[in-house]
C-alpha cells in the first residue's frame, strides 16, 4: 500500500540545507549564467551516454557478453543514483524520494521547489532524461525482432532504470501540485455525488394521517 504526498523535508536527516531552502544562499543571476553547476550537468549525461555509446561498440572491444553486461550495468546504476539523487535537485529543483513508515506503509513524495533555474541547464536535463529512454525503446524493439534475448535483458533494465528517474521527475514537474489542489475538489464532488444519491433513492416519506376524534 502507497501514497504520494509533496513535502519540504530533508532528504536525510542529516542533510545540512532542507531541500527548499537553497534559494536564499544561490546567486541572483543564476538564470542568466551560462552554467551554474557545469560538472553535475556534465556527469548527468555522462553516464547515461557511456552506457549507450557501450551498448552499441561494445562488440568492436569484446566479444564477451558478461564484459559489456556489467559495464552497462554499472554506468546505468550510477546513472539512476546522480540523477536522482544530485542532478534533479540541483538543475531543476526537483526531487522525488520513497519512505517506509512505523506501520509498514510506503509513500512515495514528489518534491519541487520554487527558485531560480539555469535555463541551459534545465534544457539539458530535460534533454537528457528523455532522449535516452527513446534510444533504450529503440534497442528494445531491434533487439526484440532480432530474437537477442540476452541483449533484450539488458535493455530491459535500463529501460526500468531512466522510466524510473523519468516518471519521477514528470510527477513531481507536472503532477504533484495538481494532485494536492485537487484533493479538496474532489472531496467536495464526491460528498455532493453522495447526497445526490440519497436524495434520489431515499424513500419519500408516508403522510401521516390524523386519526378521526369523535366529539360529542
Amino acid at each position: 500500500m502507497s501514497s504520494a504526498t509533496v513535502r519540504n523535508v530533508p532528504l536525510l536527516d542529516d542533510d545540512t540545507i532542507p531541500f527548499g531552502e537553497e534559494t536564499e544562499m544561490q546567486d541572483p543571476n543564476v538564470a542568466t549564467k551560462k552554467y551554474t553547476h557545469p560538472y553535475v550537468t556534465f556527469f548527468h549525461l555522462f553516464f547515461r551516454v557511456a552506457a549507450i555509446v557501450i551498448y552499441m561498440f561494445c562488440g568492436w572491444f569484446s566479444d564477451s557478453f558478461i564484459t559489456s553486461f556489467v559495464f552497462v550495468v554499472l554506468f546505468l546504476s550510477a546513472d539512476f543514483w546522480t540523477v536522482k539523487n544530485i542532478t534533479g535537485r540541483l538543475l531543476v529543483g526537483l526531487r522525488w524520494w520513497n519512505y517506509v513508515d512505523e506501520e509498514g506503509i510506503s509513500h512515495w513524495v514528489f518534491e519541487s521547489k520554487k527558485s531560480k533555474i539555469n535555463n541551459n541547464e534545465a534544457r539539458l536535463f530535460w534533454l537528457g532524461l528523455i532522449m535516452c529512454p527513446v534510444f533504450w525503446s529503440l534497442f528494445f524493439i531491434i533487439a526484440l525482432f532480432g530474437l537477442k534475448f540476452k541483449w533484450l535483458l539488458l535493455v530491459m533494465i535500463a529501460l526500468a532504470l531512466n522510466g524510473a528517474n523519468l516518471y519521477g521527475y514528470v510527477k513531481c514537474n507536472f503532477g504533484a501540485s495538481k494532485d494536492l489542489n485537487s484533493a479538496a475538489s474532489d472531496f467536495v464532488k464526491t460528498q455532493i455525488f453522495k447526497n445526490a444519491v440519497n436524495i434520489i433513492t431515499k424513500p419519500n416519506p408516508q403522510p401521516t394521517t390524523a386519526s378521526a376524534t369523535n366529539v360529542v
